[in-house]
């Protein structure tokens, strides 16, 4: 487990904004907690009420799985809900569990390892006792490939007005057009302490920070432990507004249509 204390050095502030008549609510890394999902997607809801009537877009930053224990229903509903209002961009844990199902015996050691045993037995798989290839049989029986095959599909990162949302950050001093995979799902520094004016504000997980989320910098990360803490987190942006919701207590309908908390893990 990683934390980054150093990016609460104080910023300059980077002036952003989100087009006319839009809102965005990006949310960091789930990591398999679909309780905290719909705990935070009630809250969202609530402070839609307390706004002007907008298009509203969701950005989901990435690491939807392993840790927590709902990886599977988490995949499901979101392969659901994805439409023109619903983004869900690809973290590094995707796409280790990609690699691992498609024959990398590396990325399966490296995913189990960093949280992907709880995912297999989302998906109904108990993977001990059991060698690689025994695992990936399992994995390919239990695991539906369209499911693998949406995952690999999620973009890298998203834009809108001044802001560019990925995963893990973005190499300093390369054009965002000119990022590389490697660096938006997997980079820690030199990004985090960068101060460069990176084009746009980059907002991105990854990386778990341990006190309150820091507004109005060159990048916002909003990885605040779902799965280690219990504090899930999104970042509401409107015009050159930034708030941010997270997922205190809520009353939880059974069920949010169309996001977390549909069917049950095998």
């Amino acid at each position: 487990m990683q934390f980054f204390k150093g990016r609460f050095a104080k910023r300059s502030h980077v002036a952003a904004q989100v087009p006319d008549g839009q809102r965005v609510y990006a949310i960091g890394d789930i990591h398999g907690e679909a309780m905290l999902l719909n705990r935070l997607l009630v809250n969202i809801h609530k402070d839609l009420k307390t706004r002007a009537s907008k298009q509203v877009t969701l950005v989901l930053l990435g690491d939807l799985i392993d840790r927590g224990p709902d990886s599977a229903v988490i995949l499901r509903a979101m392969m659901a809900a994805e439409d023109m209002s619903v983004v869900v961009l690809k973290g590094n844990h995707e796409q280790a569990l990609v690699h691992a199902y498609r024959g990398d015996d590396q990325a399966l050691e490296f995913w189990m390892e960093y949280g992907g045993i709880t995912t297999l037995r989302s998906f109904g798989i108990n993977p001990d006792g059991l060698d690689y290839a025994s695992l990936r049989a399992a994995m390919r029986q239990r695991i539906e490939p369209a499911i693998i095959e949406w995952m690999d599909s999620r973009p890298l990162h998203f834009s809108i007005g001044g802001y560019f949302f990925t995963h893990a950050g973005v190499r300093p001093g390369v054009p965002l057009e000119e990022q590389v995979e490697d660096d938006l799902l997997w980079i820690r520094e030199p990004f985090l302490n960068s101060q460069r004016d990176h084009g746009k504000v980059v907002v991105h997980g990854h990386t778990i920070i341990a006190a309150p989320v820091e507004l109005g910098g060159n990048s916002i990360c909003i990885d605040t432990g779902g799965h280690e803490f219990g504090r899930l987190t999104a970042l509401g942006l409107e015009g050159e507004q930034q708030w941010v919701v997270d997922a205190a207590e809520a009353d939880l309908p059974e069920s949010i249509p169309g996001y977390a908390g549909q069917g049950e893990a095998e």
